[in-house]
C-alpha cells in the first residue's frame, strides 16, 4: 500500500521558517522523482519544488532562493525547508511521488502578516 505522510506544517509569522517532511512507504523511493505542490484557496495546484532520483532540483520562480528541497533515500523521506515565508505562501502543501503517481493527504501552511 502506497503512503505519503506529510508533517511539519502549521502557523508562522511572515519572515519565519518551517520544514515540511514527507515519509514514503510502499514505493521504491530511490526510483521516484519527488515533488512538493501547493494549492491556495480558489487557485489551482502548482508545483513548488521537485527533486529527481539523482538529486537534481528545480523550483517555482516564486520560491527560488527561499525554499530548499532535499531527500534522504535511507529514510524514504523528502523535505522542504521554507525560509523567509510570506503570506502568499499560505496553502495546503502536498507531497508527490512522480513515478508511483502517489500523493500525500496535504498539510496546511499558514503565514500571518
Amino acid at each position: 500500500q502506497v503512503q505519503l505522510v506529510e508533517s511539519g506544517g502549521g502557523l508562522v509569522q511572515a519572515g519565519g521558517s518551517l520544514r515540511l517532511s514527507c515519509a514514503a512507504s510502499g514505493i521504491i523511493f530511490v526510483f521516484n522523482a519527488m515533488g512538493w505542490y501547493r494549492q491556495a484557496p480558489g487557485k489551482q495546484r502548482e508545483l513548488v519544488a521537485r527533486i529527481s532520483s539523482g538529486g537534481t532540483t528545480n523550483y517555482a520562480d516564486s520560491v527560488k532562493g527561499r525554499f530548499t528541497i532535499s531527500r534522504d533515500n535511507s529514510r524514504n523521506t523528502v523535505y522542504l525547508q521554507m525560509n523567509s515565508l510570506k503570506p502568499e505562501d499560505t496553502a495546503v502543501y502536498y507531497c508527490n511521488a512522480a513515478t508511483a503517481n502517489a500523493w500525500g493527504q496535504g498539510i496546511q501552511v499558514t503565514v500571518s502578516s
